[in-house]
């Protein structure tokens, strides 16, 4: 569980994305993560580029865990990324949402 004194954590706008990238996630109506991904995130030194394995059901959420943490790295890093994603429509509907 996140900490109370990390409640905010759960916010989006509380991990340093650029506002044009907050303004399309409120458009999709995704404001705030739950617990868990949160927890994802702040889980050892992930958001310095370490390694993580998480599990989730299907449309759980963990793709916005995966779009956080990708770009927070392209932004904080100006390095490229590469996304590999299962199924042709998911890639195509990922490059225009992350374009």
């Amino acid at each position: 569980n996140v900490p109370e004194d990390q409640a905010d954590k759960l916010l989006l706008a509380s991990w340093g994305l650029p506002k044009a990238v907050l303004e399309k996630y409120h458009s999709l109506g995704v404001v705030q993560m739950f617990e868990w991904q949160a927890e994802c995130l702040m889980l050892g030194q992930v958001l310095e580029g370490k390694n993580i394995v998480y599990s989730a059901p299907t449309s759980a959420g963990k793709t916005l865990v995966a779009e956080l943490l990708i770009l927070k790295r392209v932004l904080e890093t100006r390095k490229k990324a590469l996304l590999i994603l299962p199924f042709v429509s998911v890639a195509k509907e990922k490059k225009c949402y992350l374009q």
